[in-house]
């Protein structure tokens, strides 16, 4: 807060991608949720605020959040559900619920038989992110507006049947970045990165079904996904007990959206833990909060991409994935 946020824009590092101020503010009202603290309040309000507003350069204006990348809207869209959670205003369920209708608008059967578009503009792209965020906005939107739309539901149950047949669930029981497209029209998993906020939505997703289900087998596909990051010992994921990306190492930086994809994993990962017996993912998550406090912070307290370490450099996207980190073990 007191070194990466704009007030006039209402935006962290307003220089870099608009998303990334969606899990920063998610990561503040998680803060508030969690601790009881209002310290963050008029910083919440302030950013929704300037960010209702549309902006012409996006489809149909833009406004209330919606982006021309179904995955961009999708974390802001989530943002204010857990606004919500904390105040139990309506003005931020509803914004919610205009953001699902925007992105339900991109799913179509006529490529790869079901799933949203990531890009708008281009109608293109059927990737894993923008189908898990839309899974767990669909669900979480059906458990806080139950009995009065079941849409919610059938159309998450729906996306995560399509999801789960779609071949983006590598053998490894991890999650490519998304699909391809032979010629003829058959689609088949791009083998893309396997980066670990793609692990972790789809445990916020599956979680959120489960409670609106009550059915354990979503549970036991989330705990399949997270054992293969967690505790697969040929994880690319992990290394001696750390959640590391692919680009974490070597002499190049991850670059500015790939710095918070672990926050986002250690968020979810959490929801997960919380509601099967034993918390059996705490011990990962204070492992990785010890290393990352000890070996990759600077004296200032901010944080490297790298929760091994040392500290090198750091941005919005490493500090709200450190925040995100400390805030999942609350």
């Amino acid at each position: 807060m007191n070194s990466l946020y704009n007030e006039t824009e209402g935006r962290w590092s307003p220089e870099i991608a608009w998303w990334l101020s969606g899990y920063a503010l998610q990561d503040i009202v998680d803060y508030m949720y969690k601790t009881g603290s209002r310290r963050y309040m008029s910083i919440a309000r302030h950013t929704i605020e300037l960010q209702k507003e549309p902006l012409p350069w996006w489809p149909q204006g833009g406004g209330y959040f919606r982006a021309d990348s179904t995955d961009d809207t999708g974390c802001k869209a989530l943002a204010l559900i857990r606004m919500y959670d904390l105040t139990h205003d309506d003005q931020y369920l509803n914004i919610s619920v205009l953001d699902e209708t925007y992105m339900y608008q991109y799913w179509t059967d006529d490529e790869c038989a079901g799933g949203l578009y990531q890009d708008i503009r281009n109608r293109a792209y059927k990737n894993a992110i923008s189908n898990e965020l839309y899974i767990l906005l669909a669900a979480s939107l059906y458990n806080r507006i139950l009995p009065e739309n079941t849409t919610y539901l059938t159309r998450a149950e729906a996306a995560w049947q399509w999801f789960n047949a779609s071949g983006m669930i590598n053998a490894d029981s991890l999650v490519n970045d998304g699909l391809a497209e032979t010629a003829d029209g058959v689609c088949f998993n791009n083998r893309g990165t396997t980066w670990t906020y793609n692990q972790g939505v789809i445990l916020g997703a599956l979680v959120e079904l489960w409670r609106a289900t009550g059915d354990d087998r979503y549970l036991s596909e989330a705990r399949r996904i997270a054992d293969a990051v967690v505790i697969t010992h040929n994880s690319t994921l992990t290394q001696d007990g750390i959640l590391t990306e692919p680009c974490d190492g070597g002499e190049s930086l991850c670059n500015n959206d790939q710095q918070i994809f672990k926050g986002i994993f250690a968020r979810y990962l959490a929801d997960l833990s919380n509601v099967v017996p034993g918390d059996p993912y705490r011990e990962f998550l204070v492992r990785n909060a010890r290393s990352a406090f000890e070996r990759a912070r600077n004296e200032t307290g901010f944080y490297d991409v790298s929760w091994k370490g040392p500290f090198r450099n750091a941005t919005l996207g490493t500090q709200a994935s450190a925040a995100s980190l400390f805030i999942s073990l609350i």
